[in-house]
């Protein structure tokens, strides 16, 4: 996708209305990138360190519910120390992978029926290369997003709820306020800048996403589960 530092910005007033989308559990399922980078790690630790199974010892672990060091728990599953230098090599393993994943057939819909007057973006946290990987794998520049933000190219701190890449969308489409509405799954850090903002909020609340609880929230405008109701 083209990124915010190498894209043009549209002419003033070229859109009446601006989207702007969250990626990971919005414009597609989580759970389908985190499969696949444990497919990808399990066929590395084959490959480097002679394991074999591992992959699918983590997928168990993953859809039991395991949300927090699959990798370190499931090498002891296997009876194997879980030694920092490999843990670090399984998760550069993890993040640089190519991933396979698609768009939600709703969210092939709606890029499909988009219309000119309305402007769309990305906003989305997480390792910068990961990002990246996911956005080329879903083809999403070739699909009518105008502009994509990486928030970690500036750094961690600049991860939501940091304003920083809200503000920047202000500018580079040349809209504020209602104008802009942002469509997202985390009421954890996703709606608290385009509130402060001003800007209309959607949750989307897809029955397979990952953080289905969270335990502080600032909530949407409004909450739908798929992007045929938007």
């Amino acid at each position: 996708m083209r990124s915010s530092s190498d894209a043009r910005p549209p002419r003033s007033g070229s859109f009446n209305r601006i989207l702007v989308f969250d990626l990971d559990d919005t414009l597609y399922l989580e759970r389908d990138y985190v499969l696949s980078g444990l497919n990808a790690v399990g066929q590395w630790a084959a490959g480097a360190l002679g394991i074999n199974g591992l992959g699918e010892v983590m997928r168990g672990r993953f859809d039991a519910g395991c949300r927090t060091r699959i990798f370190d728990h499931s090498l002891k599953d296997m009876g194997l120390e879980a030694h920092p230098e490999t843990i670090g090599r399984m998760l550069a393993a993890y993040r640089q992978h190519r991933p396979t994943i698609r768009l939600a057939p709703d969210t092939e819909q709606f890029l499909a029926s988009r219309d000119d007057a309305t402007g769309f973006a990305v906003i989305t946290d997480g390792f910068l290369d990961a990002q990246r990987r996911k956005i080329r794998a879903l083809g999403l520049y070739g699909r009518g997003i105008h502009l994509g933000i990486c928030t970690d190219k500036w750094g961690r701190e600049c991860w939501k709820p940091n304003p920083r890449a809200f503000e920047h969308v202000e500018q580079w489409f040349g809209r504020s306020g209602r104008d802009l509405t942002y469509v997202a799954d985390n009421p954890s850090k996703d709606f608290n800048a385009p509130r402060l903002l001003g800007w209309n909020t959607v949750q989307i609340a897809r029955p397979e996403r990952i953080h289905v609880s969270v335990t502080t929230h600032v909530p949407a405008d409004r909450i739908i589960e798929s992007l045929e109701e938007l």
